[in-house]
């Protein structure tokens, strides 16, 4: 019996090895052209889906969770290259969502974009940016884009850059006051929009001219800024963090040295303006709160007139409520802060011919640099070495006994 289930054993275990030595030699034996697809197989065309959140020109689709409703779908809102964007109607009621990439009607031929807002959202942008356009006079969508259609664009975003650099020697040889700084092909390839600075007024219709007959193609001109340019290009601010022209910001507000005035910044030009050259977007973001902060703040230009002399106001701390005043009224000399209240109490009392002693009062010089500044409130090394007294019950180590002597006891 012991015989028998032996012989079984071995002829199993040969028979295995048997089947794993067929199996490597068929893997051996396989070549590129067994894993490669027949003749009569379809491939499936590589999908160009640009994901959701790494363009600025995206909006957030707040609506996106109730139901489709076909009453709002007849305009779209479809984004190009360099912050492009233009609403177009959807005659053939396409289902479209966000990031779709469709073809739409051009002058001459069609362009391909991507859908950047539909529905509820789009009517609702249009109102917002107040057009009123005739539904007439608006462009199409043909279609979604079909594989043809994305092969072509794809060819004539590859010929942008050369074409670019091609351009700019052709604008140096003839001598404009210009630089051309970036190139974008419509989606047919036969149309192509040439983006520039200039920081005045050029003459371009020989370089249109010339640009029209090298590269057989139609040329619009399409002049752009500093900021434009520097969100084109991308970069890290002084912040540490990407620049704000190239993240998030399409529009552009007019910012001057006013803005760095009401929050009490130092006009160096240095510190204020950004890769463009020009003055930082980021200081209109705060500029609101300031204002609404120093509304009821009294004169800066007002001298305070004391017994022992007169202070002159220096810098201010905004949020706090703090003025900051010197002896001196060219340079920061025995500085004193005093709290708005207090500024405001004294120009009272120098109306009325009166001059106090001090700058503060009794009452408020014990006071006032409680909650100034909290980092400086408790800047000692041991100011993390919080102990207490259970801590240190813990950390004691009871004496050690032997068991005998315990016993004897």
């Amino acid at each position: 019996m012991i015989i028998v289930l032996l012989l079984l054993i071995l002829h199993s275990s040969a028979g295995d090895s048997l089947v794993t030595a067929g199996l490597s030699i068929r893997y051996d034996q396989m070549t590129n052209e067994d894993i490669q697809p027949h003749d009569g197989d379809e491939q499936a065309p590589p999908e160009i889906k640009q994901r959701i959140g790494a363009n600025k020109l995206n909006e957030y689709n707040w609506l996106a969770d109730l139901p489709y409703d076909p009453r709002y779908n007849e305009i779209i809102e479809v984004r190009f290259k360099n912050t492009r964007k233009s609403f177009f109607r959807n005659v053939n009621d396409l289902k479209l969502e966000i990031d779709d990439i469709v073809a739409v009607e051009a002058s001459p031929g069609h362009d391909i974009g991507y859908v950047s807002m539909t529905g509820f959202l789009a009517h609702e942008q249009l109102r917002k940016l107040k057009i009123r356009p005739s539904l007439d006079e608006m462009k199409k969508v043909y279609r979604k884009a079909r594989q043809v259609d994305l092969q072509k664009w794809e060819e004539a975003k590859k010929l942008e850059e050369q074409t670019m650099l091609r351009s700019r020697k052709i604008a140096e040889n003839l001598g404009l006051a210009m630089k051309i700084g970036d190139v974008e092909y419509q989606g047919d390839k036969t149309k192509a929009i040439f983006y520039y600075l200039a920081d005045e007024r050029v003459d371009f219709r020989q370089l249109i001219k010339v640009l029209a007959e090298e590269f057989h193609i139609r040329i619009e001109m399409r002049q752009i800024g500093a900021r434009q340019e520097a969100g084109r290009i991308g970069g890290i601010g002084t912040c540490g963090r990407e620049l704000c022209c190239s993240s998030h910001v399409t529009n552009f507000m007019s910012v001057t040295t006013s803005h760095a005035r009401y929050q009490d910044l130092s006009l160096n030009p240095q510190k204020l303006a950004g890769q463009c050259g020009k003055l930082k977007c980021c200081l209109s973001y705060e500029l609101d709160c300031y204002i609404d902060a120093q509304k009821d703040f009294p004169s800066k230009e007002i001298p305070l007139e004391l017994q022992g002399g007169t202070a002159y106001f220096t810098k201010m701390e905004v949020h706090t409520g703090i003025y900051w005043y010197s002896t001196d009224p060219h340079t920061a000399v025995n500085l004193t802060a005093v709290p708005v209240s207090r500024v405001r109490e004294i120009i009272l009392l120098n109306r009325k011919g009166v001059k106090p002693e001090s700058l503060l009062a009794e009452n408020a010089k014990k006071n006032l640099g409680n909650n100034n500044d909290l980092l400086l409130q408790n800047s000692g090394l041991k100011r993390f070495e919080t102990r207490s007294d259970n801590r240190e019950r813990r950390g004691r180590q009871k004496p050690y006994r032997r068991r005998n002597e315990n016993k004897q006891k």
